[in-house]
C-alpha cells in the first residue's frame, strides 16, 4: 500500500487543507493551491508493507497505525500522511464533507464552551491537553430512498347540544384515506464501531448539500478513519425508522376528528441507495486517571455544533459542600433546630 504526502512545489513544505479558505496551503512559504493542482504534488510509491506498518515518504520513518486509520501524521517529521490503500477499492468513499471550521476556530469554540461549565478538572482544559484537539474525518453510511405510503382509517366527529331538558349528541363517521410518495435523503449512521457513538452522532446534523466527490487530497492535514461496519448492519433498523416516519407523516395529515381509528396501513420502500462518506469532526478526549473513563469534547467541523461529556472535579465539589453546608449547619445549631 502507498503512503502519500503532498509537497509544495515551491519550497518542498507539506501541504494541508485550509478549512477557512478552502484551499491547500503550504505550512512554510504560505503558497496556496486548488485541489486540482495538488493532485500533481503527491509523493510516495506503492510498497510492500504489513497491514498496519508504513514508511513515511518524507523521512523514511516507520508509521504504525490502527487497522481503520486512513490518514495520520508521521510521529517523527510531523508531516501529514494519507494511506491511499485504505481509501481504494471497496473502501473508496462516495463523498466527503471538507472541513470548514479551522483548528483556531474550534479552539475558540471550545474555550467559550468550557467557560460555561463548572467543577471541571483543570487537567481537562490545560494547555498541553487542548493542544491535542484533532480534526478527524469519521466514516458514515448515508441512506436514501423513496417511500410509497397508504393509510386507511375511520374518523369520528361528535356534536352535542341541549333542547329543553334533553342533551342530544350527533355522531358522524367518516372513511379516511391518505397516500403519497416521500423522498427520504441522508439518513446517517456512524460506520466506525470503536468511535464513541455520542461523539460521532452528537455533532449532527451536517449540511449534506455541500457534499463533494471524494479526493484523497482533502485528508492532508487531518486524521481519517475507515469504516469497520457494513451497511447490512443498519439496513433493518433504518428501514423500520423510514417506515415509521412515513406512517407518522400520513397520520399527521388527519385532523379535525374527535377520534381516529387506523384500520390499515402500508409502506413500500423503492430505490434504496447507500453511500459511504467521510464527515469532519474536531475531537478532544481525556482519560480520567481515577475512574479510567474517557471523556470527550466534539465540534462539528462544518457547522461548529458542539457536544461533550465532562469529568467532575470531586475536590471542587467537596470544597463547595464545606463552604455552603458547614456554615449552614452551624447556623441551624445556633438557632436550636437540632435540639
Amino acid at each position: 500500500m502507498a503512503a502519500i504526502i503532498y509537497k509544495c512545489p515551491n519550497c518542498g513544505g507539506d501541504l494541508r487543507f485550509d478549512p477557512e479558505e478552502q484551499v491547500f496551503q503550504c505550512e512554510y512559504c504560505r503558497s496556496e493551491f486548488s485541489r486540482e493542482q495538488t493532485g500533481r504534488f503527491g509523493e510516495g510509491e506503492p510498497e510492500e508493507a504489513s497491514e498496519m506498518l508504513y514508511s513515511c515518504p518524507s523521512c523514511g520513518a516507520e508509521i504504525v497505525t490502527e487497522e481503520t486509520t486512513a490518514a495520520t501524521f508521521c510521529y517523527y517529521c510531523h508531516n501529514p500522511v494519507v494511506l491511499s490503500g485504505r481509501v481504494q477499492g471497496g473502501y473508496h468513499p462516495d463523498g466527503i464533507l471538507p472541513f470548514e471550521v479551522s483548528q483556531e476556530k474550534a479552539l475558540e469554540i471550545f474555550e467559550q464552551w468550557i467557560a460555561k461549565k463548572r467543577y471541571v478538572p483543570r487537567e481537562f482544559y490545560a494547555q498541553d491537553q487542548i493542544e491535542k484537539l484533532t480534526g478527524v474525518y469519521f466514516p458514515y453510511w448515508l441512506y436514501d430512498c423513496q417511500v410509497e405510503g397508504r393509510l386507511d382509517a375511520q374518523g369520528r366527529k361528535q356534536t352535542s347540544w341541549t333542547e329543553g331538558n334533553l342533551r342530544l349528541t350527533r355522531t358522524e363517521e367518516y372513511e379516511i384515506h391518505r397516500e403519497g410518495t416521500m423522498e427520504i435523503n441522508h439518513v446517517a449512521r456512524n460506520a466506525l464501531s470503536k468511535a464513541n457513538r455520542k461523539l460521532a452522532e452528537g455533532v449532527m446534523p451536517f449540511a449534506m448539500e455541500k457534499m463533494q466527490p471524494f479526493h484523497m487530497e482533502y485528508l492532508s492535514g487531518f486524521m481519517a478513519e475507515n469504516r469497520d461496519t457494513e451497511k447490512a448492519a443498519f439496513t433493518m433498523g433504518v428501514e423500520s425508522e423510514v417506515r415509521q416516519f412515513a406512517e407518522d407523516s400520513l397520520r399527521s395529515e388527519i385532523s379535525g376528528y374527535r377520534t381516529v381509528n387506523v384500520r390499515a396501513r402500508e409502506t413500500r420502500i423503492e430505490n434504496p441507495r447507500w453511500r459511504y462518506v467521510l464527515m469532519p469532526v474536531w475531537t478532544l478526549t481525556y482519560r480520567d486517571k481515577n475512574s479510567d473513563k474517557i471523556y470527550y469534547f466534539a465540534c462539528n467541523g462544518q457547522t461548529g455544533k458542539v457536544c461533550g461529556e465532562l469529568p467532575v472535579d470531586k475536590g471542587q465539589l467537596r470544597g463547595l459542600f464545606l463552604k455552603v453546608f458547614v456554615p449552614l449547619l452551624a447556623a441551624l445549631l445556633t438557632a436550636g433546630y437540632f435540639i
